[in-house]
């Protein structure tokens, strides 16, 4: 986090790194972007994390990208009739379809990018909270935070107080990162190759 200029939080050390890596694998422990609340908390709750652990770590959509194929349905057949969801903002809408109405006219299309956090896609910052509350969250999974009260409540909260929010992304991180214990695998002499 010290590219965004952000407090930093306390990482464990004595994790063992895997001697093979699955893209299959990562993909299978990462929340799915079509969500919606319900499977979001459950998948959370079978890691050891909790609701606030949810919305923290959701915050860290303030940073980054997504891609049009991630949400192509919900902008141009969310309900199998050629519609847009309509939990997104019009005007939001509307510049989303036209960065991604190329995708799928022929193979050659590379599959755009978005900010996942617009207009502030580069800073950690609680900005992504005030997309969120303006119905500009680019995934399911984002936009499934203001289905809930709970969830939703904690959204503003972390908007309107920015070091709470930042406490408590670190406490979130802190304990993903406890998630799977030390496992088998190797203390690396070099940690970008296998011993």
């Amino acid at each position: 986090m010290i590219q965004f200029k952000r407090p930093m939080w306390p990482v464990s050390i004595g994790r063992k790194d895997g001697r093979v890596s699955s893209s299959s694998e990562a993909s299978a422990n990462l929340p799915s972007p079509f969500s919606n609340f319900t499977t979001l908390l459950q998948d959370f709750k079978n890691k050891g994390l909790d609701l606030q652990d949810l919305v923290a770590l959701s915050g860290a959509h303030t940073i980054g990208v997504g891609h049009c194929g991630l949400i192509s349905d919900r902008l141009f057949n969310f309900t199998g009739v050629g519609d847009t969801d309509p939990s997104i903002a019009r005007v939001y809408a509307s510049l989303l379809r036209a960065k991604c109405s190329n995708l799928g006219a022929n193979n050659n299309v590379v599959d755009p990018a978005i900010e996942m956090d617009p207009g502030s896609g580069s800073s950690f910052d609680t900005h992504y909270y005030t997309a969120l509350r303006q119905n500009q969250g680019l995934f399911e999974s984002d936009a499934a935070l203001l289905t809930d009260q709970r969830s939703a409540r904690m959204s503003r909260v972390f908007e309107t107080n920015r070091e709470l929010f930042f406490v408590a992304f670190g406490q979130s991180m802190v304990k993903m990162g406890a998630i799977g214990g030390v496992g088998a695998g190797e203390i690396r002499k070099n940690c970008h190759v296998i011993n």
